[in-house]
């Protein structure tokens, strides 16, 4: 039978550019960071999930191995998991799988990235494709963000300034968050006039390369209510795959179009269902989402029901998710001010799970935050998570 699980601890260490710090040592950090949040030690904590993503950015072959003892890995149960860019997210629902099945009452879910670490790490990204079908076209990691900005331009007429409103708000509630890799105040003509990675994606419409760690301490429900006075409990969470082939993203038995991001919304009814959310748009007040790139974000939000698909565009113009808006989209800046691959998703967690332990930065911190919502997206666009976690549990 299910069990009751919270988050009462988060830790994230701050993301820059480069780090002096190895992998093990910033997973360390963040790992430390959530345990003094929850008021325990690695001792208390029995099992421990590792969120890696690709190896080659580190130079290490298979890190989680180099890092098992910097976060209390010896002699526990040790898991590694690895979904591309959702990698965070499934290391957050591995964990929370782990309580809510009664076989641990403390998990600690980590891990940390240093993207810049080798050489190019556009060049790792961008082996995804299958070499001899897609990779000759031209696909990238970038060049697939292109692809989906020209089809809503084509579907809902989205102008690349529309997209550039996207990249303004967030670096603007990035300057409220410490962590945060990029943030300033920067406007549209910014983004418009930053030089283009692939029409019409430009480099201010684009996420960084970031060094970093994060954690989050899971628990059950009873240690939650001995340890916390308000802990953040996990409501739902799914996980959904789509084909790695993006011509076979479109279309198909399930009308999947590549404008909208219906994968993600078929993940969020299930969770919702857990959740015991109807109507999202007032149920949800926060939710921090793993949007690499403007154009994703757009997607992203109609995805999660908070308005129909094609609307975002001009909701988004009117202040409508921002910090004070109907719904608060990435206080923290999300993705597109910090992307340290392996726990970028895992990042969207710790960022929406402060909302609801009312931790988060106090500029950051949205006012009576009940609900809050995070995702993540990996692969070619293929592996999307969500996560809804509460001050009350179902």
């Amino acid at each position: 039978m299910k069990r009751n699980a919270a988050i009462i601890g988060v830790g994230e260490t701050p993301f820059t550019s480069r780090q002096d710090y190895t992998n093990p040592e910033l997973s360390q950090q963040a790992a430390l960071k959530a345990l003094e949040m929850a008021g325990m030690t690695m001792d208390e904590i029995e099992a421990v999930v590792y969120s890696m993503a690709p190896a080659e950015f580190l130079g290490v072959l298979d890190p989680d191995k180099w890092a098992v003892g910097a976060v209390g890995g010896l002699n526990k149960p040790f898991m590694r998991v690895h979904t591309g860019g959702a990698t965070g997210g499934s290391a957050a629902q591995a964990g929370y799988y782990h309580v809510a099945s009664g076989i641990f009452d403390s998990v600690l879910v980590v891990g940390a990235d240093k993207v810049r670490e080798c050489k190019d790490s556009q060049q790792v990204l961008n082996t995804i494709w299958d070499p001899m079908y897609e990779r000759q076209f031209g696909l990238t990691t970038i060049t697939m963000a292109a692809y989906q900005a020209v089809r809503r331009m084509y579907k809902y007429g989205t102008t690349e300034e529309q997209m550039a409103r996207v990249a303004v708000r967030n670096w603007a509630n990035a300057m409220n968050n410490p962590s945060a890799h990029l943030k300033g105040k920067i406007t549209v003509e910014d983004v418009i006039t930053s030089p283009y990675y692939s029409w019409p994606i430009k480099r201010l419409d684009t996420c960084p390369s970031s060094a970093g760690g994060a954690a989050i301490v899971i628990v059950s429900e009873k240690k939650a209510k001995k340890l916390c006075t308000r802990p953040a409990w996990i409501k739902g969470c799914h996980e959904i795959a789509n084909t790695v082939f993006m011509g076979d993203q479109m279309g198909g038995a399930a009308d999947m179009d590549y404008a909208d991001w219906d994968e993600l919304a078929m993940a969020a009814k299930v969770a919702y269902r857990q959740a015991g959310i109807v109507d999202p748009l007032k149920e949800i007040q926060v939710a921090d989402v793993y949007a690499p790139f403007t154009v994703t974000e757009l997607a992203i939000v109609e995805a999660l029901g908070f308005c129909r698909k094609g609307e975002s565009e001009k909701l988004n113009e009117s202040n409508f998710f921002d910090m004070d808006g109907e719904v608060a989209v990435s206080p923290s800046g999300g993705s597109l001010c910090n992307n340290p691959i392996a726990v970028t998703a895992l990042c969207r967690v710790c960022d929406a799970a402060l909302q609801v332990l009312g931790k988060a930065p106090p500029k950051m911190q949205v006012k009576n935050v009940k609900n809050a919502v995070a995702t993540g997206i990996g692969g070619s666009f293929q592996f999307h998570t969500i996560m809804v976690v509460g001050s009350d549990h179902n």
